[in-house]
């Protein structure tokens, strides 16, 4: 049976293949009529453009489409894009700006490119190289200097790449504008850690993404439009309850870390955006890349053609959101294993953490986690909160509000808790906790003193990637509101961790309920 599955498995495999392979030959079918349509359209337009006399010329030499004549492009010269800033810099003549519209791009539209293409060499990237310089740049952007040299999909600032465009239609911001980097550089030395050279360990973000200014800065004098992907910065944090902490005596005033009586903590910060390794990604969920690329493509709305076309792009920028850490005591002490550490991972949840619904344990949690992380880093040791942007179990908002609703118009029983979003969502939890793992391999964490989390599938996700985990650590009770006791014995009932081994069974769910409201207060 185990060969025949394997040989089914296989089948399929070469049928998606088979089936993307057509539609890439297809797609390439009609290009010579294309070609033809570009060149009458293009003596329409009035300016010169020195990038199209090259690109023709050089398709009369090669036979072969350039960066501008891919099989999916398209040519329009009355394609209207927003005029940018009278005080943008004036663009090259090889992005020449349409006299009639104002635009920041040329008049050709380039839906994607193909491997071996004419204009296309991507820069060499070697995945898991330990030096910098060997591995190489991440490079995305489309700008015209680095367009024809990109080795990645995608945009840099994860789902805020929507607001750069919208800033660059209205004017806003240059379509060519690259950030000044001066002094950008991070205050604290994070790395390299001896994790950062294995390719299976760090597959979801850049460990040198916070260091482009110093490794590749060569390259970004030369033109190139290398960004970083990792900002490390230091600040103060102001808490009401780290406050309380202080007031009651929990917290001792130190002046290194807690430095006044008003609770204010100093910390270190650092903010990752995603960097997909696509087949370090796939191999993490034990899926075929072909297949992870596919449904990336299709559930974007095919946003991402290159990953079709574009097999010899292994890395991605997706646009999502991304992580923060925050780390309290010495940043060396993280990779230490000499000193403790204090670790909590926390997923976004805006009701609670923000504006304090007590429908759920997430903000009393990730306040005692940052006092339990506060007090190992005053004791000698360190602690680290990862708050990662996957808001409503990483299924949005708005599917977490409609589940809400579900809940509290039927009983709001435990037992049920899980079924409620099954029902809206179709899976009960889209975190998939595989990838969580690579920020700690890039902290050089190889051991967590204290884990501040019930999660079965973080500790699981953890301890799987090779790093210790010595204690867990469950909620207080008493940190638990009233409300939220549905969702903490549902949770473990579910698996997760609880101090008093005690685990509901499902009568003892069928009998905890949370606050319904009350008829008046729904409108039909």
């Amino acid at each position: 049976m185990s060969t025949t599955n394997e040989q089914g498995a296989a089948l399929s495999h070469q049928a998606m293949l088979e089936a993307i392979l057509d539609t890439v030959k297809g797609l390439r079918l009609d290009y010579d009529t294309l070609n033809t349509k570009m060149n009458r359209l293009e003596a329409l337009t009035s300016t010169p453009n020195l990038a199209t006399t090259e690109s023709r010329r050089e398709r009369t030499n090669t036979g072969s489409p350039t960066v501008s004549d891919s099989g999916m492009a398209l040519h329009s010269p009355d394609s209207a894009v927003a005029p940018t800033s009278p005080k943008s810099p004036t663009t090259s003549m090889s992005t020449r700006q349409s006299l009639s519209t104002g635009s920041p791009y040329t008049s050709r539209v380039v839906l994607t490119t193909y491997p071996g293409q004419a204009g296309i060499k991507p820069t060499k990237l070697d995945w898991g190289n330990p030096d910098p310089k060997q591995r190489g740049p991440v490079i995305a952007s489309r700008n015209p200097t680095s367009i024809g040299l990109r080795n990645a999909i995608g945009a840099h600032g994860g789902s805020y790449c929507i607001y750069h465009a919208l800033s660059v239609a209205i004017g806003a911001l240059p379509a060519t504008h690259r950030p000044d980097l001066e002094n950008t550089e991070p205050p604290v030395k994070i790395g390299p850690h001896p994790q950062w050279a294995d390719p299976t360990k760090l597959v979801s973000m850049d460990p040198f993404g916070h260091l482009v200014q110093q490794h590749f800065k060569t390259e970004i004098d030369a033109g190139l439009d290398i960004r970083p992907s990792i900002a490390v910065t230091k600040a103060h944090m102001q808490l009401p309850e780290i406050a309380e902490a202080v007031r009651k005596g929990r917290l001792p005033i130190d002046g290194k870390i807690v430095i006044n009586d008003q609770g204010d903590i100093k910390v270190t910060k650092a903010a990752v955006e995603p960097v997909w390794y696509l087949p370090g990604v796939a191999a993490r969920f034990g899926i075929d890349e072909a297949v992870l690329r596919r449904c990336i493509f299709e559930d974007t709305g095919g946003m991402y053609p290159e990953l079709i076309t574009r097999p010899d792009l292994k890395v991605f920028l997706p646009p999502i959101g991304g992580l923060t850490v925050y780390i309290f005591g010495p940043v060396e002490h993280m990779s230490d294993p000499t000193k403790k550490l204090t670790l909590r991972v926390h997923d976004e949840c805006n009701g609670s953490d923000v504006f304090g619904s007590d429908i759920c344990t997430c903000r009393p949690y990730l306040m005692y986690g940052i006092e339990e992380a506060v007090k190992t880093a005053q004791q000698g040791g360190s602690g680290v909160i990862v708050y990662f942007r996957k808001e409503g179990r990483a299924l949005g908002e708005i599917t977490k509000y409609l589940v809400y609703n579900a809940r509290k118009r039927s009983q709001d029983k435990a037992s049920e808790y899980f079924q409620r979003t099954e029902n809206v969502a179709g899976v009960k939890d889209a975190r998939f906790q595989a990838l969580m793992p690579d920020v700690l391999h890039w902290l050089g964490i190889t051991k967590i003193d204290r884990m501040m989390s019930m999660s079965n599938m973080k500790y699981d996700a953890i301890v799987d990637a090779g790093i210790e985990i010595k204690e867990r650590c469950a909620i207080p009770d008493e940190l638990i509101p009233p409300d939220s006791r549905v969702e903490i014995d549902a949770k473990i009932a579910a698996g997760y961790f609880t101090a008093s081994g005690k685990v509901p069974d499902e009568k003892d769910l069928q009998a905890v309920q949370g606050r319904t409201w009350e008829w008046d207060e729904i409108q039909h």
